[in-house]
C-alpha cells in the first residue's frame, strides 16, 4: 500500500468536534475518565484501528535485530526503520527529530512536555519457528491474533501512540504539555547510546514506558549474568559420554531447543531414557539412534527469560532427562553435571548455593540457563539472573562465586572465562501519573481498584524521570515479546489504542 493513510478522514476541528460532542467540559467525567478523554479514545479505535494495523505491519517488515558489528547508528536496516517512521510521521501531521540513536515524534508547542517511551528493534527470530515470515505480519494463521516479531514488544506499541497522537490533533485538544514519542532503536542490546543521549538532552518530567504489563509497573527486577566456559577435554574408554550439548538462541529467552549427542550407547540405555521421557509433561523429547550415537532433541517452550514461569526450558530440561549418569568430564559431560547439581528444572535458584531469596513486592530472584555457545576452548554457558530488591549486588556476587569454587572443587575442575554482571532492581516510588493510569485501566477494562505491579524484565523506565510501564501486556497474559510465537490480540490492539489515547489527554490536556 503506497499510501498508508488512504482511509484517513479529513475532519475540521470544529466538525470534529460537534461530532464527538466534545463540547463538554473536559474535566466532565465519564466513570474515571474524563469525557474529552473517552470520547477521543472511542474515536481514535472506531476510526484508525484498520490504519494502525497497516502501519504495525509496514514497520514489521524491517528485521531491526542488532548486528554485531555494526553501530546503531551505521546499520542500515535502522536506518531505514526510521525513514519509515519519519514518512509515518508526516502523514498524520506529527513532528520528527532523528537524533541518531533515537528519534523524536512530537505534537504540541508546549513549554512541559509528557513523555512516551518505546524502542524500534526487536529481538532474533528463528524463521522455521514461524507460520510465515516473523518479519510479515500474519493475521491469517490464527484469526484474531496479530503474528509478527515487534507485535508486542515494542513495534505495536509504537504504531498505537502514533494514532493516539492523531486522534488528538484531528479533535483539536488544547494540550498544556507537548507530547513526545521517543523510539530508542538499541533498547535489546546496548543502553550505552541511550545514556549518551540523556546526558545531552533534557527530557520531559513525565514519562510513560509502552514496554511492559498493566496496570502500571512501578518496579523492575535488576537484569544480570553469570557466564562461564566448561573446558574442552579427550574422553577415552567405551563408557557412554556426551559428545555434544547444546541449545539456546539469545541471552533474554528460555530456550525451546536443546540437542544431545550420546556415544557408546546399547539398547539398554536408550530404552532407558525413552521410558523417562515419557514422564514428561510439558515438552517432547525426539530419539535418533545410528550404530553407538544416540541423538536426543528436546523440544520446549520459548519465553521471556524474566518470566521464566511462562516457558520451558528445553535446556535444563535434557539436562534433567541426563541426570541418571554422572557424564565424564569433557565440556558436554561437566556442563550436564553442573546443570543437574545447581540448576534442575527449577526456576528461583534454591540448588545453587546460598543465593535463593524473594522480596514481599518484586518476588524472587529467577535463575534461567539461556545460551550454550560451543567456542574454541569449550562450551560458554550463560545464566541470566532477574535480581529483587533485599540483598546487595556485592553479596549476591559472592554467594554466586562461592558456589562455583565448591562446585570446582568437589569436581576436580577448573571453569574458564567466570564473569558475572549484576544490575540494580529499579523502584519508582512517587510518579505522579500512577494515579492516572491506574484510573484510565480500570475504566476501559472494568477492574476495580488495580495496583502497581513489580515485574522480572528491565525497561528504558530506569532512566527516564519519573517513568512509569503501561502495557501493553494484559496482567495474567502470557507475554510472547521474546518468544518464538510472538502476537498481539486484535482485542488487545485496539484496547491499548483506547488506553494511550485517554491517558494522553488526561496527562496532557
Amino acid at each position: 500500500m503506497n499510501k498508508l493513510h488512504k482511509k484517513i478522514k479529513k475532519f475540521s476541528p470544529g466538525a470534529l468536534l460537534m461530532g464527538l460532542a466534545l463540547s463538554f467540559s473536559p474535566y466532565v467525567q465519564a466513570g474515571n475518565v474524563s469525557t474529552l478523554a473517552d470520547k477521543t479514545a472511542r474515536y481514535a479505535a472506531e476510526t484508525y484501528y484498520d490504519d494502525m494495523v497497516v502501519s504495525l505491519g509496514e514497520l514489521v517488515k524491517f528485521n531491526t535485530v542488532a548486528r554485531e558489528g555494526v553501530s546503531v547508528f551505521d546499520n542500515p536496516v535502522h536506518q531505514a526503520f526510521k525513514a519509515e517512521l519519519a514518512r509515518q510521521a508526516k502523514e498524520l501531521g506529527l513532528d520528527f527529530t532523528d537524533h541518531g540513536a533515537v528519534v523524536v515524534i512530537g505534537l504540541g508547542q508546549g513549554k512541559e512536555r509528557l513523555g512516551i517511551v518505546t524502542h524500534g528493534d526487536v529481538q532474533p527470530a528463528n524463521p522455521a519457528k514461524w507460520a510465515k515470515s516473523p518479519f510479515e505480519l500474519d493475521m491469517a494463521s490464527e484469526p484474531g491474533n496479530i503474528i509478527g516479531r515487534g507485535t508486542e514488544d515494542d513495534k505495536g506499541p509504537i504504531s498505537s501512540a502514533l494514532y493516539a497522537m492523531k486522534a488528538i490533533k484531528d479533535a483539536g485538544i488544547s494540550l498544556s504539555k507537548r507530547i513526545e514519542l521517543y523510539v530508542y532503536m538499541a533498547e535489546e542490546s546496548d543502553w550505552g547510546p541511550l545514556e549518551d543521549f540523556i546526558r545531552e538532552h533534557e527530557l520531559p518530567g513525565v514519562n510513560i514506558t509502552l514496554d511492559s504489563e498493566y496496570p502500571v509497573v512501578t518496579a523492575e527486577k535488576g537484569y544480570g549474568s553469570l557466564k562461564m566456559t566448561f573446558p574442552d577435554k579427550a574422553v577415552t574408554g567405551k563408557s557412554p559420554y556426551l559428545s555434544r550439548f547444546s541449545g539456546g538462541f539469545f541471552g533474554s529467552q528460555i530456550p525451546e531447543d536443546a540437542v544431545a549427542v550420546i556415544e557408546n550407547t546399547d539398547a539398554k540405555l536408550v530404552k532407558r531414557l525413552k521410558a523417562k521421557a515419557a514422564g514428561y509433561k510439558t515438552l517432547s523429547f525426539d530419539f535418533t539412534a545410528g550404530g553407538q550415537r544416540l541423538t536426543v532433541k528436546a523440544s520446549g517452550t520459548s519465553a521471556h527469560s524474566s518470566k521464566p514461569e511462562s516457558g520451558v526450558n528445553a535446556i535444563t530440561h535434557l539436562a534433567d532427562l541426563l541426570a541418571d549418569i554422572r557424564w565424564p568430564g569433557n565440556a558436554s559431560g561437566a556442563l550436564v553435571n553442573f546443570v543437574n547439581d545447581y540448576m534442575g528444572t527449577g526456576l528461583y535458584g534454591e540448588k545453587f548455593g546460598d543465593i535463593a531469596y524473594r522480596d514481599d513486592f518484586m518476588g524472587p530472584l529467577t535463575v534461567q540457563l539461556t545460551v550454550l555457545k560451543q567456542e574454541s576452548n569449550g562450551i560458554r554457558l550463560n545464566i541470566n539472573l532477574r535480581r529483587p530488591q533485599g540483598k546487595s549486588s556485592e553479596q549476591l556476587d559472592k554467594e554466586l562465586r562461592a558456589a562455583l569454587d565448591r562446585w570446582q572443587q568437589k569436581n576436580k575442575l577448573t571453569l574458564l572465562d567466570i564473569s558475572t554482571w549484576i544490575g540494580e532492581p529499579f523502584v519508582q516510588e512517587n510518579a505522579p501519573q500512577t494515579k492516572t493510569l491506574l484510573s484510565v485501566f480500570s475504566h476501559y477494562t472494568g477492574v476495580k481498584k488495580p495496583e502497581p505491579i513489580a515485574i522480572g524484565g528491565s525497561t528504558n523506565s530506569k532512566l527516564f524521570p519519573n517513568a512509569v510501564s503501561f502495557g501493553p501486556s494484559m496482567p495474567g497474559e502470557v507475554y510472547s515479546g521474546h518468544s518464538e510465537h510472538e502476537f498481539i490480540s486484535a482485542a488487545q490492539f485496539k484496547l491499548n489504542l483506547k488506553m494511550y489515547t485517554a491517558v494522553m489527554i488526561e496527562l496532557a490536556k
